[in-house]
């Protein structure tokens, strides 16, 4: 049996390498430059994307942006919860006095709000 396989689907080449157990399986890397970290965001909405759209996922694995778009994701989400934290704390009038005077308090609702941005980000951002 040969050790490599190569097919072609449209323009992309896909390479199979022929495991110990008798099966082949895709040799999928990423394209160069596109080796970018995943936050906590981004591997939130690459776990929904594996279970929850099975197509979208294989897409963008195929064509190589599966690691650029969760880079994306991760770090649109980050600046959302950020932007949201600033409106709810301004809204709520959290000011530095607070955090002077009763430093627990202001942990508190600092911590309640920074909870309720991440929950509306993952309903908006990453579970949908």
């Amino acid at each position: 049996m040969d050790k490599e396989l190569t097919e072609v689907i449209g323009e992309n080449r896909i390479l199979y390498r022929l495991a110990e157990n008798g099966c082949y399986y895709p040799a999928l890397r990423l394209p160069e430059g596109t080796r970018y970290n995943i936050g906590k965001y981004g591997l939130m909405r690459w776990e929904y994307l594996q279970t929850n759209c099975g197509r979208e996922y294989l897409r963008l694995l195929l064509d190589g942006k599966l690691n650029e778009y969760l880079h994306e994701v991760d770090e649109e989400c980050h600046a959302r919860v950020e932007l949201l934290v600033e409106q709810m704390k301004a809204g709520t009038g959290i000011v530095e006095e607070l955090k002077a005077s009763n430093q627990m308090k202001w942990v508190g609702l600092m911590n309640n709000i920074r909870v309720m941005a991440e929950e509306i980000v993952q309903r908006e951002m990453i579970y949908v």
